[in-house]
């Protein structure tokens, strides 16, 4: 009879809902999918529905039977939808408390402002690495300095004139400064590594004095220094006019020296070097072709004395100059006081 193969079939079909809809509820793994089974399996046209058009054929006996059957499939496909539902819900809030604690700081995001090392760092840098292609050290110090490491090792006793030459910022602890120079790093190396010795010191230093565009109380100096046997004037020339080359990428850059006074060298000298960005004279070097960059000579044997060294066995070459002045020709900045302005214009150029 008819409605004997229709129960056949309904009981078949009873059955492979069943299956087909444990498989893939094992396959949901996002809500999109979780409403894709609710469709096929719950929805007015799905699988269910299908059932229900079948168990109509059936005489009103066998209806009771499968009935409540197509019923308990029903409640329990829609109770387990609603635990997934719930589970995905879970896993994603679990996934967001995750992503809170643990997240990729170098993971790209969209309209954000790009940010730079400051000028002032990317000078420096290249300073650094210049010299440590010479074969130098980087060396640091406290900027917190005693009056011994700031002049008296320095060849400047407490009433040698040369000390009214410098305005510094003295602290209410008795002997101690703010570092007039970072020279005082240089004597601390010997007395640490003794001879031979190569090292640049870049700094920050302080200075009592007016601020103005080319002035300021707060600046960089950078200190040279190299001690070894047999060391003459010629390796310190040498030494300045590679590393103005370098700096500048410029193999036609050269030096002058002039005689200087300072009291750790002996002699002394001043350098200037020829302007890199004309030959016949600009607004950079004020139409004289030359530009005055710093001071440098032969270290003091007294110097050497107070870093441990013997001056009879050792000799050796110094030379400091301020890291903004440079920067300020080689960016063509008019102004010293920028470099702490925090001007966001200002840095954006870099």
């Amino acid at each position: 009879m008819v409605w004997i193969n229709a129960m056949k079939t309904l009981k078949q079909s009873i059955q492979e809902l069943k299956e087909n809809f444990d498989a893939a509820l094992k396959k949901i793994l996002t809500e999109q999918d979780l409403e894709s089974a609710r469709i096929t399996f719950l929805g007015r046209k799905g699988k269910l529905s299908q059932l229900m058009t079948v168990m109509k054929t059936l005489p009103v006996e066998k209806k009771r039977t499968f009935g409540p059957a197509i019923n308990q499939i029903k409640q329990e496909c829609e109770q387990l939808l609603h635990q997934k539902k719930d589970e995905l819900k879970n896993a994603s809030f679990a996934q967001e408390e995750l992503k809170k604690t643990n997240f990729d700081v170098t993971a790209y995001k969209p309209n954000t402002i790009a940010s730079s090392l400051h000028v002032y760092t990317q000078f420096i840098q290249n300073i650094e690495n210049i010299f440590i292609s010479m074969g130098y050290e980087i060396a640091d110090g406290p900027e917190v300095e005693t009056d011994f490491y700031n002049f008296q090792a320095l060849n400047v006793p407490p009433d040698h004139p040369a000390r009214d030459m410098q305005d510094t910022f003295w602290l209410d602890v008795p002997g101690m400064l703010l570092r007039t120079q970072t020279s005082g790093i240089q004597v601390r190396e010997m007395q640490k590594k003794g001879a031979p010795l190569a090292l640049v010191a870049p700094g920050r230093v302080y200075r009592y004095e007016a601020t103005d565009a080319s002035h300021d109380s707060t600046f960089t100096q950078c200190e040279g220094l190299l001690v070894d046997k047999n060391i003459s004037m010629s390796h310190l020339l040498a030494t300045l006019q590679t590393f103005l080359q370098k700096i500048f990428k410029k193999d036609n850059v050269q030096i002058r020296v002039r005689p200087g006074y300072f009291p750790f060298v002996e002699p002394g000298i001043e350098v200037d070097f020829s302007c890199p960005f004309c030959e016949s004279g600009c607004s950079v070097c004020k139409k004289t072709k030359w530009i005055e960059l710093m001071g440098a000579g032969l270290v003091h044997p007294n110097v050497l004395k107070h870093g441990g060294i013997d001056p009879n066995e050792y000799s050796g070459f110094a030379f400091g100059f301020g890291i903004e002045r440079l920067a300020m020709i080689y960016y063509g900045i008019t102004d010293i006081r920028l470099f702490h302005s925090n001007s966001i214009d200002f840095l954006k150029q870099f």
